[in-house]
Order: structure tokens, then C-alpha cells, then sequence
């Protein structure tokens, strides 16, 4: 009896510390969109219709950092990787993921020239702060993590479906946001990448809200086990 109460004693601290940190990620990558929309009209005075560029790079540099520095806190084995090198692979896989956006993007039909080169390159930058940098800073080069993730859509843990559902919905979002682009209705925000931003914006915020709601029951099934 004692053994069982001292396992329950655990998970409950363990569930409590963990579903803390979880609440403080989901809330500041959900506030850092607003956020950086605010600084981009109040202080930049542009937006995705008007300068698209400058809109996007306000985006990802100020959701990158806070994707790298929270999700460097759920790093896998983290006796054997420590807080800085969890955060250096996040900051790797931005970088490797903005070019595998940025040449997907293309290969599908995305305008390539001078007039939408930054705006693809910021596009990739703020698509790759969804969906890679946190994978990596979790994950690190775990093929098999990757692999269950992303290829087979199988998270098996809390800190699974933190990483999972956002870089999804994000990725979803911008599939269905390029839907209206070939269309002829001759609005400004049909073009590259603003309808496609606006998705994967509203993707990402759908995975951020279905990966809390997963989070506990899955976290509370792993760390309390009454046989």
C-alpha cells in the first residue's frame, strides 16, 4: 500500500509540474502571435495586405524565440542534453525547416522573383517556428520521433501531441489557405503568402487548443498507473 501511495505521490508532483509547464507554453505561443501582430501595426505600420515582408519577419522573430526557449524545457533524455544544446538544435531546425518549406512552397506553385523572394523567405521562417523548431529542441535527431510524429501521425505522450497537433494544424491551415489563390476574385489578400499566412495562423491556433485538451488525459494516463 505504502509503494502504490508513494508511486501516486509521484505521479501527482510529476503531472502538476509538468501540466504547469504546458499551461505556460500553450498560453505564451498562443499570446505571441497578437503580440507580434501589435508590434507590427503599432511599430512597423504594415500588415500581411500592405507589407507582407516586413509583417512576416516580425512574425517568426517573435514566435521563434519563445517556441525554442519553452519547448527546450521538454527536451527528450534531458540527463544526457542539456537546456542550451536542446535550444541550439531548435534554432538548427528552424533553419533546415525554412528550406524545406521554402523549396515545398515553390515545387507547389509558389511565385518565385524578386517581389516574393522575402516574403517566402520569412513565410518558411515562421512555418518552420511551428512545425520544426520545437520538434527538433524536443526530439533532437530521434529518426524514429520524427518518423512517429510526422510521417505515421502516431504521438504516443503528452509532450507528443505539444509538438504534433500545432505543426499540423499550422501546415493543414496553409493547404486550405491557398485554396482562394487561383481563384478570380481579384482581392489583395488572395495573394502570395497572405492567404496561406492567414491559414496556417489559424491552423496553428486550432492545434495549440486541441493539444491542450489532449494533454492532461494523455499525461494523467502515464504517470498514474493503479494495477
Amino acid at each position: 500500500m505504502n509503494c502504490v501511495h508513494n508511486r501516486l505521490m509521484e505521479g501527482s508532483t510529476n503531472l502538476k509540474a509538468l501540466s504547469f509547464g504546458a499551461f505556460w507554453w500553450h498560453m505564451f505561443c498562443g499570446l505571441g502571435i497578437p503580440v507580434a501582430f501589435w508590434v507590427s501595426h503599432h511599430f512597423r505600420a504594415a500588415d500581411l495586405k500592405s507589407g507582407p515582408d516586413r509583417a512576416l519577419l516580425i512574425l517568426w522573430a517573435t514566435q521563434c524565440p519563445i517556441v525554442i526557449l519553452l519547448s527546450s524545457f521538454f527536451r527528450k533524455n534531458p540527463g544526457r542534453c542539456s537546456y542550451l544544446r536542446a535550444a541550439g538544435r531548435g534554432l538548427l531546425g528552424l533553419f533546415a525547416g525554412a528550406f524545406v518549406f521554402a523549396l515545398g512552397a515553390i515545387s507547389l506553385g509558389a511565385p518565385v522573383g524578386s517581389k516574393y523572394m522575402l516574403s517566402t523567405i520569412n513565410w518558411s521562417l515562421l512555418m518552420s517556428s511551428f512545425a520544426f523548431s520545437p520538434a527538433a529542441a524536443v526530439f533532437g535527431a530521434s529518426w524514429v520521433d520524427w518518423q512517429r510524429i510526422f510521417a505515421k501521425i502516431r504521438p504516443t505522450g503528452s509532450i507528443d501531441y505539444m509538438v504534433c497537433l500545432p505543426a499540423l494544424g499550422s501546415v493543414i491551415g496553409s493547404w486550405f489557405g491557398a485554396w482562394p489563390m487561383p481563384l478570380d476574385w481579384e482581392r489583395p489578400w488572395q495573394e502570395w503568402p497572405i492567404c496561406v499566412t492567414y491559414g496556417a495562423l489559424v491552423g496553428y491556433a486550432i492545434g495549440m487548443v486541441t493539444s491542450l485538451m489532449l494533454f492532461f488525459p494523455s499525461c494523467w494516463k502515464h504517470y498514474v498507473k493503479v494495477d
